[in-house]
């Protein structure tokens, strides 16, 4: 019932995370509440022109209603509301922020956005991150990648596709090269701010094979629209693993323009 409102009454996207169900649901029980409040307060303006008709009433009662019943549907109503935020949303707020996969059980990337893209990087098949210094970071290298360390020899590094395998959850570190941007996975119900001197992470787990897009959910610049150029590619796990094979080794310095 509450799928079928989500996708046909509300218009709600595609939900291709597992995640991403608790704010579906959130979502339908917020309009859940609306519409009986509008159902609610549209009958009780009816009564009230019925009631209060100049044909029944000719003489004005100074003294008003002394029923204590919208002071009962007051309370309830801000008991559901209370619920809504202390039962639901906040706990799912903590969860997203507060708790993340371990990295050896997820798939862990690091991305920078800038000016007008996403950049993307993978350890390579060694699990392993090469090292990174600040003072390293160039056009062409957005991640400040230390050439000289082994570790990154087999690394991957993406230019707005970010490959990820379904069922597994994924750990995002989350930075930007320049002005402040918004990762917004709509069908993964992710959104996180990517601030420059910030690595922040955020976390999904896709469970639906497929091509999502990119967009960016904060105005950063003129070509702002084109951030929406990227895409996350969600594959089974012999396909992501294929993909990672043939792109090992290409963490080398890269640049957009």
């Amino acid at each position: 019932m509450k799928d079928w409102f989500a996708h046909n009454v509300l218009g709600l996207p595609q939900l291709a995370s597992a995640n991403g169900q608790g704010v579906d649901d959130l979502i339908v029980y917020v309009h859940w509440l609306m519409i009986a409040l509008f159902i609610g307060w549209i009958a009780y303006f009816g009564y009230v022109l019925y009631r209060f008709n100049e044909a029944r009433s000719l003489k004005a009662d100074y003294q008003g209603s002394k029923s204590k019943v919208p002071s009962y549907v007051e309370l309830a109503i801000v008991a559901i509301e209370a619920v809504l935020l202390l039962g639901i949303a906040v706990p799912l707020w903590a969860k997203n922020v507060n708790h993340f996969p371990d990295p050896k059980d997820a798939t862990v990337i690091q991305i920078v956005a800038q000016q007008f893209a996403w950049n993307a990087r993978y350890p390579g098949p060694d699990g392993k991150f090469g090292r990174q210094d600040m003072k390293l970071i160039a056009d062409n290298n957005v991640f400040g990648v230390d050439p000289t360390d082994p570790a990154g020899k087999d690394d991957v590094q993406v230019l707005n596709e970010i490959h990820v395998p379904v069922n597994k959850p994924v750990l995002i570190y989350l930075s930007s090269k320049d002005v402040i941007h918004s990762l917004k996975l709509v069908a993964m119900r992710l959104t996180q701010d990517a601030i420059p001197g910030l690595r922040i992470p955020c976390t999904f787990t896709p469970n639906k094979i497929g091509r999502y897009q990119i967009e960016c959910a904060q105005l950063c610049g003129n070509g702002h629209a084109a951030m929406a150029g990227g895409f996350v590619v969600v594959q089974s796990k012999e396909d992501y693993d294929a993909w990672l094979a043939a792109k090992s080794g290409t963490a080398a310095p890269q640049s957009f323009e």
